[in-house]
């Protein structure tokens, strides 16, 4: 996780907002029952929520929804 939180940091977001970014991240993990997922999901999820986020968009549900939808998993995550 501490390589995420770096991920975020270093996209030029305020603390609040890698706060965001980390509930985000971390619903998308489990919306994906995350058991050892490859080191390339979770850069994937963590890129699409970055992504997102630098469009505006701060929501944790909704940051979370555009990760899991970006790799083509229509799973239900929890809000």
């Amino acid at each position: 996780m501490s390589e995420v939180v770096q991920l975020f940091r270093e996209a030029s977001f305020d603390p609040e907002e890698v706060e965001a970014l980390c509930l985000a991240y971390e619903k998308a993990r489990r919306s994906l029952h995350d058991r050892g997922q490859p080191p390339i999901v979770q850069v994937i999820i963590a890129e699409r929520i970055i992504a997102a986020a630098k469009r505006g968009e701060l929501d944790p549900d909704k940051l979370c929804e555009t990760a899991v939808i970006a790799l083509g998993n229509k799973a239900v995550f929890e809000r």
